[in-house]
């Protein structure tokens, strides 16, 4: 009768189950369009122009601007190279893979009444990747502080007979009824008991307590990091041309998520007094998420050669659910000998779903088109990261969280400047963007600068284009987000190459 109580309760208390951080927050809410090879060859400074299925995406006017109905498609080559610190190891990595980026069409209807001012009327489709999880980085270095002040942080204040397993019960029994009655914070105190790393006080049921089997000293340490997935957004178009001055337009979006992270910490230690001097611990994430947001956009021809945009970006609001899987193993040493244990529940822990608003954003933009020869291009962003909340914020887990956001997040803006020019089908170009950090204390999260360089080919009713783009931006992972939260340093380079094939429907 206990356990019934306890479990109605554990339920009702969905915060004692989640353990999202900002971190999560974050990472849903980029949004980089990875788009077509012109839009990156300009580093995405398509607001006031128009004409390109991924401007579509930026600022839903620019299906407007095409005269004929379009189609277009990508391929990119990814390559993420990392080069990490941590303490004293230095290390490096890459991963590549090559991918459709971008899909899209836009069907152009013209104004058969020539007097009327409403000139045409474009609906479009078009599918972007936002943003490319895939990564993988090794950190290996010695550190004075220990995997155990995970387990002690997660363990001191809770009942021994929360966090153990009971007689003739199963460690997997135990690992899954402790998950659904107690939450999260109870199964990371589990491990730790289970393998050893922790000692309670006293061996009573009402310990609340803890110290570690780990003696203080150097530690070494490797962390091996593995993520894949993507972010991608589905739009629904409508544009309109009023005379030959106005293009208005709107997006309904539909996003998804799709995220795995495998995480694997070896640590060992010769500390005097150290009753355990290896541990292993593994954490697997699975992440699925669905959202939605719209897009108004419009494109004013101050001059022939002068053009104005503006696009406002509703937040967008996500649905979000996650799976995680966890196994521990530990080498003691009392002094007589040696032995080890492994602690493997081969229990899937599903998670309520919760709720992600990522804040909206507001472009404006600017070009200057030089009749036939080329273009120049401008684009300002402004986001306000504090806005970010994870819902519903009655929760008492979730409003410490969006305070932690209001307080570490700032207003970040981003500037993208790019050009055109043309040598009869031949097209040249090149771009430049910065990013700024969403932290305040951007030694954290560091400002993204970027550049591009691509060509095209014009063959009439089909264009070719090709483009090479590089991204840096250096930051600061932390291990854990508690306990043990130190953090690796990583220079992480993003560059790619994209072709894209566009052609009049």
């Amino acid at each position: 009768m206990k356990k019934l109580t306890i479990l109605a309760i554990g339920v009702l208390s969905v915060s004692n189950i989640i353990a999202q951080d900002i971190s999560d927050a974050l990472r849903y809410s980029q949004d980089e369009i990875q788009g077509t090879a012109r839009f990156r060859a300009l580093s995405g400074a398509f607001g006031a122009l128009g004409g390109d299925m991924s401007a579509v995406s930026i600022n839903p006017a620019g299906s407007a601007v095409f005269t004929k109905s379009h189609a277009s498609l990508s391929l990119s080559s990814l390559n993420v190279d990392n080069d990490i610190s941590y303490f004293n190891g230095r290390s490096s990595s890459s991963d590549s893979k090559i991918d459709l980026n971008q899909a899209g069409a836009a069907f152009v209807f013209q104004n058969t009444n020539e007097s009327s001012s409403w000139k045409k009327f474009v609906l479009s489709v078009a599918y972007d990747k936002t943003a490319n999880y895939d990564d993988q980085w090794f950190a290996s270095g010695r550190n004075t502080n220990s995997i155990d002040d995970y387990f002690l942080d997660y363990a001191n204040g809770r009942r021994l007979d929360e966090i153990s397993a009971f007689t003739n019960e199963t460690l997997s029994d135990a690992y899954a009824e402790i998950g659904s009655i107690y939450g999260f914070g109870n199964q990371q105190a589990f491990l730790g008991y289970e393998s050893f790393i922790l000692e309670p006080e006293s061996d009573t049921d009402e310990n609340t307590i803890y110290t570690s089997n780990i003696a203080p000293g150097t530690f070494n340490q490797q962390y091996d990091y593995v993520a894949r997935g993507y972010n991608g957004k589905f739009s629904f178009n409508a544009a309109t041309q009023y005379k030959d001055k106005l293009y208005l337009g709107i997006n309904l979006n539909t996003h998804f998520i799709n995220y795995e992270r495998y995480t694997f910490l070896n640590e060992s230690n010769s500390n005097e007094g150290s009753l355990v001097t290896n541990v292993g611990f593994e954490n697997n994430l699975l992440t699925i998420g669905n959202g939605f947001s719209f897009q108004l956009g419009a494109i004013l021809k101050l001059t022939n050669e002068l053009r104005a945009g503006l696009t406002y970006n509703s937040p967008t609001w996500f649905t979000i659910t996650e799976e995680t899987s966890q196994n521990i193993s530990t080498v003691q040493n009392d002094g007589s000998g040696s032995f080890s244990s492994f602690i493997n529940p081969n229990i899937i822990n599903i998670f309520p779903s919760y709720r992600l608003l990522s804040p909206g954003k507001i472009t404006g933009s600017l070009a200057y088109v030089f009749g036939d020869q080329g273009l120049i291009s401008f684009d300002y962003s402004r986001r306000d990261h504090t806005n970010t909340k994870f819902k519903p914020t009655s929760d008492p887990f979730f409003a410490s969280q969006n305070n932690i956001m209001n307080n570490v997040f700032k207003v970040a803006n981003t500037y993208r400047v790019g050009g055109e020019y043309k040598i009869k089908q031949i097209s040249l170009r090149g771009g430049y963007r910065l990013e700024e950090s969403p932290y305040a204390d951007d030694s954290f999260y560091g400002d993204l600068t970027g550049y591009s360089l691509g060509i095209g080919y014009n063959f009439g009713n089909t264009k070719l284009d090709l483009t090479y783009d590089q991204a840096q931006r250096n930051t600061s992972n932390q291990l854990y987000s508690v306990g043990l939260t130190d953090a690796a340093l990583l220079d992480t380079n993003n560059s790619n190459i994209t072709l894209s094939l566009g052609f009049n429907l």
